[in-house]
């Protein structure tokens, strides 16, 4: 196994007409395309991430990962094998830059990890779950100024709070976030690991077997789902974690759905002109332009993550839908708690 990283530049990108809070720093890690097999069902995948952080680092700072869904594996698409046989992993972990750039901005550290292995061989959301895990054990490492991101991370060494970590999850990877922050799987979270908040974006919904919600019912975790009037891909199916939380849940529950946007615009990697994007659009005479659908996800996400991992309650409005979203039609739905878990 192979493994190098360090900052690859200093900058910043804001939301259209937000000024930036503070200068980022952008760096990744490679352990390797065989770094991680699973220890349940034996899927082979890479530890592969990009990270964004604050330049000025001091204390300890939340940490947000975030997981693609199911793409093209490699960059030639008609590989057949992991590692890829044919061309070379394709980079849609880094189509999220925007979201983590903005949140870096504001004082998060912000990791997008790479999910090709899973991709090419596995169907399985227990993987896709244990690979998020597995990320999450070596930032706990990190943040006791140890372990394989030590030398990679310095200036993140004893500096991120694993207490507060917040997830986001599209398409596949949103049912994935889902089943990691279960009542049923929390357990299976690194010990020193709080997840406090859980973003399902865009996400596929059907359980297995069928009418068994249990995988991915979240009740003692804040949760937010965003979903796509247009998306021509899953629908708007992901409104449905909200129904199953309805009457259970101990933490709030949000959605917001974006009326005229489609599924793959939330990553850049899946949009045109990217030499693998599609535009999935089922309205395409009134579809939301890339960056009007990608700024509404970051002020969405802002907000819910300045609440439930900074409790910072000045989002409240934008999740609640008393302020609304700039520049796009959308509806919003909160589920309110019913009860402390004991």
């Amino acid at each position: 196994m192979s493994g190098a990283a360090g900052p690859r530049g200093v900058g910043s990108l804001a939301p259209a007409g937000q000024a930036a809070e503070q200068r980022t720093v952008t760096a990744d890690y490679d352990l390797g395309d065989t770094a991680f097999t699973d220890p349940e069902t034996g899927t082979v995948s890479e530890v592969r991430a990009v990270v964004h952080y604050p330049a000025r680092v001091s204390g300890r700072l939340p940490l947000v990962v975030v997981s693609h869904g199911s793409w093209y594996p490699c960059t030639h698409r008609d590989a057949g094998a992991w590692p890829c046989d044919k061309g070379t992993s394709y980079p849609s972990y880094q189509g999220y830059n925007y979201l983590a750039e903005s949140l870096a901005e504001r004082g998060f550290v912000v990791v997008s990890l790479s999910v090709n292995g899973i991709n090419m061989t596995s169907f399985d959301y227990g993987d896709r779950a244990r690979l998020i895990n597995e990320h999450l054990l070596l930032w706990r490492q990190l943040a006791d100024g140890r372990g394989a991101l030590a030398k990679r991370l310095p200036a993140l060494r004893g500096h991120v709070d694993m207490q507060r970590v917040g997830t986001v999850g599209h398409s596949r990877g949103g049912k994935a976030v889902m089943w990691q922050a279960s009542d049923k799987h929390r357990g299976e979270v690194p010990a020193g690991v709080r997840v406090g908040a859980v973003l399902s974006l865009a996400p596929v919904k059907f359980d297995d077997p069928d009418g068994d919600n249990s995988d991915t019912l979240v009740t003692r975790t804040p949760v937010a789902v965003v979903t796509s009037g247009c998306d021509g891909a899953v629908g708007e199916a992901g409104q449905k974690y909200l129904d199953d939380a309805q009457g259970r849940t101990a933490q709030p529950a949000y959605s917001v759905s974006l009326r005229d946007a489609n599924h793959n615009f939330f990553n850049t990697q899946w949009t045109p002109p990217a030499s693998l994007g599609e535009d999935d659009s089922t309205c395409p005479d009134r579809a939301l332009t890339p960056r009007a659908q990608q700024n509404a996800l970051t002020a969405y996400a802002t907000a819910f993550f300045e609440v439930h991992l900074k409790g910072d309650a000045a989002g409240t409005e934008l999740l609640t839908g008393m302020k609304a979203l700039p520049g796009v039609a959308s509806t919003t739905r909160v589920v309110e708690p019913v009860t402390k878990h004991r």
